[in-house]
């Protein structure tokens, strides 16, 4: 059950919704604008983060990938947060990637929502934040494209139950503080599908 955390974890959600747009957006890519999209995406939302993490642990400022508490999560968060908007200035613009810019700029606001608790020491379910925005951006894109994603909009969900049973069982959250996450990714996404759909 604890491996639902590792698999789930907030890390993959960026290049995961990226991945999901490729494989099922009907217009045309050339394959090394697609490669070269998600090496990017890659680097500035998995690599480098966890560079950044094994520094922080060197210098005592985290003692898990987890981040058990508030404090520890303000630097990530913040570094996370300028990654993202790099991504949104330099790999990805509104005109040419409209839908994967605003899956972006949704997880840029749950980031910053996320800072912000962290800031007044209030903890919320970052897992849960990632599974709830990459299920609406899915639904989202099964909607926008007339295409049926049930299956994959369902696993996100079993997942994230998964996720949250697993998060409460090892007592790493609260029931409000999933709630929380799931509001915090839910919501920007949601919101922001007026501007794509």
């Amino acid at each position: 059950m604890k491996s639902a955390s590792y698999i789930f974890h907030p890390i993959w959600m960026p290049l995961g919704g990226s991945l999901i747009y490729f494989l099922v957006t009907p217009r045309f890519f050339p394959s090394g604008v697609i490669q070269a999209k998600l090496l990017a995406i890659s680097i500035l939302t998995i690599f480098i983060p966890i560079v950044f993490y094994f520094l922080l642990r060197n210098l005592g400022k985290v003692d898990s990938v987890f981040m058990q508490n508030a404090k520890e999560r303000k630097w990530p968060l913040f570094f996370f947060i300028l990654l993202l908007l790099m991504i949104l200035k330099q790999i990805l613009n509104v005109y040419n990637y409209p839908v994967l810019y605003y899956y972006f700029s949704g997880i840029l606001i749950s980031g910053v929502v996320a800072y912000l608790f962290s800031v007044f020491r209030i903890k919320i379910s970052l897992h849960m934040m990632g599974l709830a925005g990459l299920t609406m951006f899915v639904a989202g894109l099964s909607i926008h494209y007339h295409i049926n994603l049930v299956y994959s909009i369902l696993f996100l969900v079993l997942a994230s139950g998964l996720t949250g049973s697993s998060r409460l069982y090892y007592k790493a959250h609260t029931s409000p503080e999933l709630l929380l996450g799931v509001l915090a990714g839910f919501l920007p996404q949601l919101i922001l599908w007026r501007f794509w759909l």
